[in-house]
């Protein structure tokens, strides 16, 4: 079966999705809200979630690795958390008031990861960035943010540079070339020539910012003391280290994966899991930054850092649903050992199957996280961004549509994977098995 045969047999199975998505395009620029969820020909539309399954509105059932952006750690509607949700719904959606349940997941957070010694609530991972940055130019009295290439931290209009190849290319339309000035990028993995690129901007850094693991960029895990070189630079220039743990936060243990790397940031962001697969973002650290916030001390708003929150921030069906999902994971630590195994065994055996089937491909990630890339004359090993860019892209979405549509696993095309709770041992063993089926017929490129 070639390509173009998963093309048609993709086509014939979601009909209906078809002709949903050229309804969107009348109503939706481009027919999608989120732009990473189009790709070609259209997105299938799912009617529910269970588990670890989505089903479409065609009848189809997907096994699903995409899990909600990564951010369902328990699986689709987990049985527990939609029960405490249903409670809650009776009760109020939507407060606009302080409740007791914001105090509930912000302690639970506190306490798993005590460099949390403050937190501010927002709706999104893209304010909780963009506010972690306005404190740090507020702690430092500096303007430069420093960033890793590929690095993902949101819609943010600061951070919305050097995020896709061509990295020095702008971003889109409607982004003023002044503010790409206060922004510099770093290539992850190379403390050396990032290490030149911070020595250059020392003056007026007000802070670096990182994922622990790159997510969005390709599920890229970082080579051993390159994280702890970028903050030993911070600490000693005073700028502030930045860590985005918004999908690595709870994702790999109870806590963040700043114990993993022993790294000890200024601020770090959270959001996804934390959520309990509600809209979140949170912005955390030290009580002397994150006062700069408090906007009850006597004074103007010269005197304090506006960060906000915005209408929905702390509503209570997102504490409810993170605050469950938090105690569950607390109470059940199999949940990691479980899900951890499952993505170990999926990088080994993929590993395996592309070399019996001779294909070029790195299997990145660590814990529940994976990702494949197909190799190519450029890239013969995948340690940044920029190697992910110039990897066989057209072989990674050829590989990822196969699986969709002929076998009904799920990954957003081009994107890593993620376990849930919901999976079992049998979920890695379908997987091997349809990935060696599709390279019996996909051509090498």
């Amino acid at each position: 079966m070639k390509s173009n045969d998963y093309l048609e047999l993709y086509k014939g199975k979601t009909f209906e999705s078809m002709n949903l998505y050229f309804r969107s395009r009348e109503i939706f620029p481009g027919g999608i809200n989120h732009n990473i969820r189009y790709y070609k020909p259209y997105p299938f539309f799912t009617q529910k979630s269970k588990g670890k399954y989505l089903y479409d509105v065609d009848g189809n059932k997907y096994l699903d690795f995409w899990n909600g952006h990564w951010a369902l750690i328990l699986g689709h509607s987990p049985r527990k958390i939609v029960k405490k949700m249903t409670k809650q719904l009776k009760k109020g959606t939507l407060y606009g008031t302080a409740n007791k349940l914001s105090l509930k997941l912000g302690e639970e957070i506190n306490k798993a990861i005590p460099k949390a010694e403050n937190i501010r609530f927002c709706s999104t991972g893209s304010e909780a960035t963009m506010y972690a940055i306005r404190l740090a130019r507020s702690a430092t009295g500096k303007r430069v943010i420093a960033k890793i290439e590929g690095g993902w931290h949101g819609f943010n209009t600061n951070l919305l540079q050097s995020v896709n190849y061509p990295y020095e290319a702008d971003e889109g339309l409607g982004l003023i070339e002044d503010e790409g000035h206060f922004v510099e990028s770093l290539q992850f993995n190379d403390l050396e020539r990032s290490l030149k690129v911070l020595d250059s901007i020392k003056d007026d850094l007000a802070a670096i910012i990182v994922e622990p693991i790159l997510g969005g960029a390709g599920c890229i895990v970082p080579k051993e003391g390159y994280l702890e070189g970028l903050q030993e630079f911070a600490q000693k220039n005073d700028s502030l280290l930045i860590l985005d743990e918004i999908v690595t936060g709870f994702r790999f243990s109870y806590g963040g994966a700043m114990d993993r790397y022993k790294l000890d940031p200024d601020l770090f962001t959270l959001g996804k899991i934390i959520g309990g697969g509600m809209p979140i973002g949170a912005v955390c650290g030290r009580k002397d930054i994150m006062k700069l916030a408090d906007s009850t001390v006597d004074g103007n708003k010269t005197t304090y850092c506006s960060i906000g929150g915005g209408t929905f921030s702390a509503n209570p069906m997102t504490m409810n649903a993170g605050y469950n999902t938090l105690k569950k994971l607390k109470k059940n630590p199999s949940v990691y050992t479980k899900i951890n195994e499952l993505g170990k065994i999926t990088r080994n055996e993929l590993t395996k199957v592309f070399e019996e089937c001779n294909i070029q491909a790195e299997v990145t990630g660590m814990g529940s996280l994976f990702m494949v890339h197909f190799l190519n004359d450029k890239v013969q090993s995948i340690n940044s961004a920029l190697d992910v860019s110039l990897s066989d892209k057209e072989q990674l979405f050829a590989y990822n549509f196969a699986l969709m549509s002929k076998y009904e696993i799920f990954f957003l095309p081009g994107k890593m994977g993620a376990y849930s709770n919901a999976n079992d041992t049998d979920d890695p063993k379908k997987l091997i098995e349809a990935t060696r089926n599709v390279f019996e017929k996909i051509p090498r490129s």
